[in-house]
C-alpha cells in the first residue's frame, strides 16, 4: 500500500469515528479536522438514509460524503457471491428477493454482550469484484466493505446508478453496536459467510465510488482534493 494510500485511508479512519457519534465518546479535534480535509464542509452532518435506498437517495450521494445507514443490509462475501451467481444464471434473477438490496460484505460473529452479533467488520471488497458487476446488472443497489475497487466496479456503479459504501476497518465491535437484528436467510453451511439479513441504526460509511463512477480512492491517490 503506497503511503498515499495509507494516508488516505488514515483520514477516512479518523473521519469515521467522528461520524459514528458523540454517544460513544470518540469525537476528537483530529478526527474533525480529518472529515473537514476529506472534503466536507465545516459544520455539515453526515447523511441519514433509510434502507432499501432508493434511486433517488443514490442520485444524491457524492464520493467523499458520509453517510448514516438504518434499515436491512445482506451480509455476503467471496462463497456467497458464487452461488449468487450461479442462482442468477440458473433462474435469471437474484435469489432470496435481493433485487433492490445493499450487500455488507462481512462475516459476523455470534451474539455477544447483549447484542446480535459480537462483532461485524467490512472485508476487503475488491475480493468480491469478479462478480460485483453482474450482481449489480441484476439488481444489486449499493455494496459496503473496505478498500479499492477494479475500474470495472466503478463503471458498474455508473451504469446502473449504484455506489460503493467504505466502512471502517479495526472497529468489528464497535460497528455491531450499529446492529439491532440479525437473522440467517440462507448458506447456513458457509457459517461466518452465511447469509444474513441485518437491520442497522445509524451504520457509518463513506461513498467510496458514486453513481457518475467518480472514485474516492482514486482521486486521493492523484491529489484531487473530494
Amino acid at each position: 500500500m503506497s503511503g498515499l494510500t495509507q494516508g488516505a485511508t488514515g483520514a477516512q479512519d479518523a473521519g469515521m469515528r467522528y461520524a459514528a457519534g458523540a454517544e460513544h465518546a470518540i469525537e476528537t479535534p483530529a478526527a474533525a479536522d480529518a472529515t473537514r480535509d476529506a472534503g466536507a464542509e465545516a459544520g455539515r452532518r453526515p447523511a441519514r438514509l433509510t434502507l432499501p435506498l432508493s434511486r433517488e437517495d443514490l442520485a444524491a450521494l457524492r464520493a467523499g460524503d458520509e453517510v448514516l445507514l438504518s434499515g436491512p443490509v445482506y451480509t455476503m462475501r467471496d462463497a456467497g457471491h458464487e452461488r449468487a451467481l450461479a442462482a442468477l444464471d440458473a433462474d435469471g434473477a437474484l435469489p432470496f428477493g435481493l433485487d433492490g438490496a445493499t450487500l455488507f460484505y462481512a462475516g459476523p460473529t455470534p451474539a455477544a454482550a447483549g447484542r446480535p452479533l459480537g462483532s461485524v467488520g467490512p472485508t476487503t471488497a475488491s475480493r468480491m469484484d469478479f462478480a460485483t458487476p453482474q450482481l449489480m446488472e441484476a439488481g444489486i443497489v449499493a455494496t459496503i466493505g473496505k478498500g479499492k475497487r477494479s475500474a470495472a466496479v466503478a463503471e458498474a456503479c455508473r451504469a446502473t446508478g449504484g455506489v460503493y459504501l467504505c466502512a471502517v476497518g479495526g472497529i468489528a465491535a464497535l460497528l455491531a453496536t450499529h446492529v439491532t437484528e440479525s437473522e440467517l436467510v440462507a448458506w447456513e453451511d458457509l457459517g461466518t459467510e452465511a447469509l444474513r439479513r441485518l437491520e442497522l441504526a445509524d451504520f457509518p460509511v463513506f461513498v467510496a465510488i458514486d453513481v457518475t463512477g467518480t472514485d474516492l480512492y482514486r482521486q486521493v491517490e492523484a491529489g484531487v482534493r473530494p
